[in-house]
């Protein structure tokens, strides 16, 4: 009976989490930013205004429950035609991070010579493997869209990410990392095109300048 309530409560939980995941209507006078540093009213507004590319992590993994929730908003983000042209693998796995991080340093010693780097993945405990259809001419649109929801979602809740394309290109074009590319498990057809280092931060970077000259209405 004990472990139906716990396993009853858990789902309670993550439900709860997912609520933030699902469409909920706004009342018409909301406001969308406050200032122009983006300080939201909205809270859709401000996670999306407060939001950095973290690349300091700390130690302590992401729950895969929570990862769950993030992949669950994930898959729920707009697609072409329905396809959902995606394929996610998530690793917290050490020794899969940490394997794939020796062949990477035996490759590039002058990026891993700083004392603070641990993994190619910034170190973050947790990434997700994100590879598209390659026959489908919108996928990479896709997996895009719905790489961003993943990084909104997790921020929601505290956790911090940052998309990589540079252990990717490692991964893909490395005969000796073939291994860890073939453990991914992708199915045929699709090839890795990014990925998402997850994890709880260990930095508060500031806000970037936007180019805000590069957005113009058309009359």
């Amino acid at each position: 009976m004990n472990n139906i309530i716990k396993k009853i409560a858990g789902a309670g939980v993550v439900a709860a989490a997912l609520g933030a995941c699902t469409p909920q209507a706004q009342p018409a006078e909301d406001k969308c930013c406050e200032n122009a540093q983006g300080t939201a009213c909205n809270p859709v507004i401000e996670t999306i205004m407060t939001r950095r590319s973290i690349r300091k992590y700390k130690d302590n993994p992401v729950g895969r429950d929570t990862m769950q929730v993030i992949l669950e908003c994930g898959i729920n983000a707009p697609n072409a035609l329905n396809k959902q042209s995606w394929e996610v693998r998530v690793v917290d796995n050490p020794e899969f991070i940490n394997g794939i991080t020796e062949l990477f340093k035996q490759k590039n010693p002058k990026a891993t010579e700083g004392p603070a780097f641990k993994n190619m993945f910034r170190n973050a405990p947790t990434v997700a493997f994100v590879a598209q259809d390659a026959a489908f001419p919108f996928s990479k649109i896709d997996c895009g869209l719905m790489g961003e929801n993943m990084m909104l979602s997790a921020w929601s809740m505290g956790i911090g990410s940052c998309c990589l394309g540079g252990p990717v290109h490692f991964i893909n074009n490395e005969p000796e990392a073939k291994p860890y590319l073939d453990r991914l498990g992708f199915s045929e057809g699709y090839e890795l095109i990014y990925c998402i280092a997850f994890g709880y931060p260990d930095e508060t970077p500031d806000a970037k300048p936007r180019k805000k000259e590069k957005v113009m209405f058309v009359e």
